[in-house]
């Protein structure tokens, strides 16, 4: 499988810690630009803010400032639940802290980046106003097995160290972008791409997947062809050689499955991206819930990006419109868009649909699903939910189940 720099999931680094220890300034001095506001007064930034930049030797990362984790007010406590939602969302941390206090509010935050598996650094801040105790610093250092780096935002001496820090925590994974396809095609070979133009489908664009898929064959220097789902019978009739893979967007499926011959490996742009982002054995092993629904029965679309809902929307009206004929059921269906929390807890719900996950990363899709596979409750996704339900479950996964996942 072949291995290239991340190309449309950037990793993520979240900075963390109480107000007024400089986190704003500190993303301001790693972005060498003012990202986020500064201020002297406590509880400046309120919502996460982000930014992407560019770290020598990692390339393209997404910088997280939030804001501080010690503010009781009402308001505060609602900030501070957002700034902790980041941790599920993030593949590395920087814990700031200030004058060597590291207390309560410091050890419950490492025990969530431990809980969530985030590698993370100290950054001793403001430096220039607070005398170093070094054997403060080391002893915290060795207890808890990271490095601590002393910095100041008005001097930043350090600032090369930080980022050589940083280079060594993150994770390989968060770096590397696997090829969709590049185990299962050859240098020349053609790849068709069957792409419905619907009312939604963005005007005058592709969808993300869709460039994706793309570019991947184009980097596995084989051929793409793509093609709407009204011209594909024809053109199967004139092509030679033979296409050695068919993707479709899974809404095409059906009408797809008729017209590609049983010989040529047919899938969908979901399941290709399922397979990439991980947890794709627990979508196998979960996709024949659908099969077993009762009435009543909660059904939690996981949306991870936020768009227009129109009449044609996949995760909000087709899914659910399928389902309810597939299954002959009355069921519940509840929506969560980007990565916003749920209302209610995650065992209420018999079955949890994914969308493609194609604007977030794997560690987002991991943590997105990392409660319900917990809890036992079954997890798909949208294209093997698709396939499942019209019949060709087997056929759309079968160009991976012989592939290492």
């Amino acid at each position: 499988m072949s291995l290239n720099k991340g190309k449309d999931a950037k990793p993520h680094i979240g900075i963390f810690g109480r107000r007024n220890y400089g986190k704003s300034s500190l993303i301001n001095t790693l972005a060498n630009q003012d990202i986020a506001i500064v201020s002297d007064i406590p509880g400046t930034t309120t919502d996460p803010v982000k930014k992407s930049m560019e770290m020598a030797n990692l390339g393209a990362v997404i910088l997280v400032d939030t804001a501080g984790i010690d503010d009781d007010s009402p308001l505060g406590k609602e900030r501070i639940k957002k700034s902790l939602l980041q941790i599920s969302q993030i593949d590395l941390a920087i814990l700031v802290i200030v004058n060597n206090v590291f207390d309560r509010i410091e050890e419950e935050l490492i025990d969530l980046f431990a809980k969530q598996e985030i590698p993370y650094l100290i950054v001793q801040n403001k430096t220039d106003i607070f005398p170093i105790n070094l054997e403060k610093s080391n002893a915290l250092s060795a207890r808890l097995q990271v490095p601590l780096i002393h910095f100041s935002c008005s001097k930043p001496e350090n600032v090369k160290v930080l980022f050589e820090e940083l280079n060594k925590l993150i994770p390989s994974s968060s770096l590397q972008f696997k090829s969709l396809l590049g185990d299962l095609i050859q240098k020349d070979e053609l790849v068709l791409l069957v792409t419905p133009i619907d009312s939604e489908a963005p005007v005058g664009r592709m969808i993300l997947p869709q460039v994706q898929l793309i570019r991947d064959v184009l980097d596995n220097h084989a051929v793409v062809v793509c093609v709407r789902e009204t011209e594909l019978e024809a053109f199967l009739t004139k092509v030679r050689p033979k296409p050695v893979l068919v993707i479709t967007d899974s809404q095409a499926f059906e009408l797809v499955d008729k017209i590609v011959p049983p010989e040529i490996p047919l899938s969908s742009f979901s399941i290709v991206l399922a397979r990439q982002k991980g947890e794709f054995e627990h979508y196998l092993k979960g996709t024949p819930k659908l099969a077993e629904l009762h009435d009543g029965d909660r059904i939690l679309m996981l949306e991870s990006c936020t768009h227009h809902v129109s009449c044609d929307d996949i995760g909000q009206v087709k899914i659910p419109k399928w389902l309810n004929q597939f299954s002959g059921k009355e069921l519940i269906y509840e929506m969560a868009s980007g990565l916003e929390g749920i209302s209610r807890p995650i065992a209420d719900y018999a079955l949890v649909i994914q969308c493609g996950g194609c604007v977030i990363t794997q560690k987002q899709i991991k943590n997105r699903l990392r409660p319900a596979i917990e809890a036992g409750v079954a997890v798909t996704n949208y294209g093997l939910a698709i396939a499942f339900m019209h019949g060709i479950f087997h056929r759309a996964t079968a160009p991976f189940r012989s592939q290492k996942i």
